[in-house]
This record gives C-alpha cells, sequence and structure tokens, in this order.
C-alpha cells in the first residue's frame, strides 16, 4: 500500500469516529430534551410551578390548544391553579438542528382548571427547546393543538 491510500484509510476512519461520536452526542442531547418534557408533565400534573420555571425561558410564548398566546408567567399561574387527576404524555421525538431542539408528543389531562370547571383534554403538542449559554437546555416556544375525541 503506498503513502496516500495509508493517509486515505486513517482520514476515513478518523472521520466514521468522529460522526458515531456526534451520533451519541445527539442522541444525548436528544434523551436530556425528553427527560425534560417529562419533569415538565410530572411537575404540572402536582402543580409545581417552581419545578416547571427554570425549564422556561424569560421571554417564552405558549400558544394553547383555543389559539390564546401567552408568557411565562401566566403560564406558571395556571400551573399552580390548575389540578389533575391525570396528565401524561406520550409518542415524544426530539430533532436537534444545532443548538435548537424541536420536541413532539401528545399529551392527555382530566382535572379542574382555575375556575372550578371540568377539563379533559387530548393535545398534540410542539415545543422548542434552545441550549443556552450555560449550556441548559430551556423551552422558548410551545404550541398545542386540540386532538378531537
Amino acid at each position: 500500500m503506498n503513502k496516500s491510500a495509508v493517509w486515505c484509510l486513517i482520514a476515513i476512519l478518523a472521520l466514521t469516529t468522529a460522526v458515531r461520536a456526534a451520533d451519541k452526542e445527539m442522541t444525548g442531547a436528544e434523551q436530556a430534551v425528553a427527560a425534560l418534557e417529562q419533569k415538565w408533565v410530572d411537575a404540572e400534573k402536582a402543580s409545581n410551578a417552581e419545578a416547571i420555571a427554570p425549564l422556561i425561558a424569560f421571554n417564552f410564548v405558549e400558544t394553547s390548544s383555543d389559539g390564546k398566546v401567552v408568557g411565562k408567567e401566566q403560564v406558571l399561574a395556571r400551573i399552580k391553579a390548575t389540578k389533575w387527576e391525570t396528565s401524561q404524555i406520550g409518542d415524544v421525538k426530539v430533532t436537534l438542528y444545532g443548538k435548537t431542539a424541536i420536541a413532539t408528543g401528545d399529551w392527555q389531562g382530566k382535572g379542574t382548571d382555575p375556575n372550578g370547571q371540568p377539563i379533559n383534554a387530548h393535545e398534540r403538542w410542539t415545543d422548542t427547546w434552545i441550549k443556552m449559554f450555560d449550556g441548559k437546555w430551556q423551552c422558548v416556544a410551545s404550541h398545542s393543538s386540540a386532538i378531537k375525541m
């Protein structure tokens, strides 16, 4: 084998190793964001807004299934005031685009809203997460759409 062929082989092996390492990193980041989604729904079920606050960016915006657009403070106030019997997510998928992650899934919940009205909902949601300068993921936007039952 000549020197050029050896160097090409070494370059290919190095590139293959780098790609595999990048894939593992992406898988880890995807799993981290999925875990944050689960942490969010668990805290929401417990009406624990304090546990959710660090997951949401300062300028967070939510578009709810009824078309209302609210910010972080309104979301946290609603979480404190809503009582859930059940609240669960499923079919969670996370796709990375650099330091941005798009998480999608479905959510089902049954409980009582802040006005004492019953809630029985099934929704699809999309959350946009950004890896911040401190290395932590924060959700910057969320959108949900009702699934007709």
